[in-house]
């Protein structure tokens, strides 16, 4: 019965899709759901049968519009067990951990009447997800691919190789040679880079996907509000490896994966920081903290910056000037998201977002990258970090448009200065999670406008 009904709100929601509305945004602002959605983490086996759900959804949806928007007939992807290409695992179906010895996938266009069939020509089936193509197992798997193309005779045949994009740059020099090498120089010249077809299925989330996602970032929210309290933080005891630890194993206990190390770290008056020297990750009063945390739910990456301020002795709040550094923050995240729009690159993002917020007096500093399979997932990335500090060759990333259906952690920094701190500059390291759509950018599960108080 769950199963059934599960289904039936999917169908619901497409149809509401489908018919021009948009998926609705977080019923709640940030931090105030008044049920836990950490209470309502599933069990592995249903995890797997929604996750099935949406990738069924996914193959029959957005190969054909990709593969004819980037004018690909055959669309290959070769890889070996242990060695995955990045978009292997997401094109297979669960319980699926790994590639198996050589696994090939191909996507052929049979043309918008009879759409993309998908075919296998591993050993290993995928039961009814692809047809098998290698029957007779007296052939090299290879010969018997050849085979199948040459049947097949594709005008363009997509391979996963690039040099700008990583997620689009699976296919191992020594495969690539052991496929040329069997179907010859004919067909080969017609191999042209998948690489913007890999990025486009990457990036682009469903509908079912779109509207979980609120969910997969409530859970997060929820670890942070656990470890930014008392509950986890006793001031002047507490280290800040021993939060980090603590949401380790919290992510354990909860059976979430994280895709990278939590971290927290610390900004202190520097007035009163020497007294501190000999031990300065123990949390002190007047502290401001900040945490860096992703956690991997059904598949979808989360990826969060928020901070929370240690009372002192008789305060109930932060000191105005922390909290004027909160708000413009905010600001720069409003400038920001405002010049998300669809077909622009990265770099005129950017640009234009740093050219803003600069002039507003805000000290920014943008590097914010897109969300999805991946942590620093596929798609355009928009970073304004001087070219040693960047990773290198961003800014010809950077020139891949934005499109719709695409999740972003809306990620910068804005600097202020803090009268109570004796005009210490703070830095407020911004990170929340976002979704562009028709209706623009916006945050999928609100923002933090208040900073966590520890007393």
């Amino acid at each position: 019965m769950a199963r059934n009904n599960r289904i039936y709100s999917v169908a619901v929601l497409l149809l509401v899709i489908l018919l021009g509305a948009t998926v609705p945004s977080a019923a709640q602002e940030f931090g105030g759901a008044a049920v836990k959605d950490i209470e309502k983490i599933l069990p592995e086996r249903e995890r797997a049968e929604i996750y099935n759900e949406w990738l069924r959804w996914r193959l029959d949806n957005l190969i054909p519009m990709l593969m004819r928007r980037e004018g690909i007939d055959l669309w290959l992807i070769i890889n070996r067990e242990y060695n995955e290409d990045p978009v292997y695992m997401s094109l297979v179906p669960e319980p699926t951990m790994n590639a198996r010895r050589t696994s090939i996938l191909m996507f052929y266009d049979r043309g918008e009447d009879t759409g993309v069939e998908r075919l296998s020509g591993s050993y290993y089936g995928t039961r009814n997800w692809y047809k098998g193509t290698w029957t007779d197992k007296n052939k090299l798997q290879f010969e018997s691919l050849a085979e199948v193309i040459q049947e097949l005779d594709p005008k363009k045949i997509g391979i996963n190789v690039s040099p700008t994009y990583r997620f689009g740059d699976g296919l191992t020099a020594s495969l690539k040679e052991k496929l040329e090498e069997h179907l010859g120089q004919g067909l080969s010249s017609r191999f042209v880079s998948a690489e913007r077809l890999c990025l486009g299925w990457l990036e682009t989330r469903s509908p079912q996907e779109l509207s979980v996602y609120r969910h997969i970032c409530g859970i997060a929210h929820d670890i942070i509000a656990e470890f930014f309290s008392n509950q986890v933080v006793i001031p002047d005891i507490t280290t800040s490896d021993d939060v980090v630890w603590w949401i380790r194993q919290r992510f354990t206990d909860l059976g979430l994966d994280t895709w990278f190390q939590p971290s927290i770290s610390i900004q202190r008056n520097n007035e009163v920081a020497s007294l501190y020297k000999d031990n300065p990750r123990v949390i002190r009063r007047g502290d401001l903290l900040h945490c860096d945390i992703g956690i991997v739910y059904l598949g979808l990456c989360t990826d969060m910056q928020l901070h929370a301020y240690v009372c002192r002795i008789g305060e109930d709040d932060a000191p105005a000037g922390l909290k004027k550094a909160l708000v413009r923050a905010n600001q720069v995240a409003e400038i920001f998201m405002g010049e998300f729009m669809s077909g622009r690159t990265g770099n005129e993002i950017t640009d234009t977002a740093m050219e803003k917020a600069t002039v507003a007096g805000l000290r920014p500093l943008i590097y914010s990258h897109p969300l999805g399979v991946h942590g620093h997932a596929a798609g355009t990335s928009m970073d304004a970090r001087p070219v040693q500090n960047a990773p290198e060759g961003i800014r010809t990333e950077m020139e891949y448009p934005l499109n719709y259906n695409t999740v972003y952690a809306i990620e910068f920094s804005s600097t202020t200065s803090v009268p109570e701190w004796g005009g210490q500059d703070v830095r407020i390291g911004f990170e929340e999670d976002g979704v562009f759509t028709k209706d623009g950018c916006r945050f999928i599960d609100g923002h933090q406008t208040k900073f966590y108080l520890i007393k």
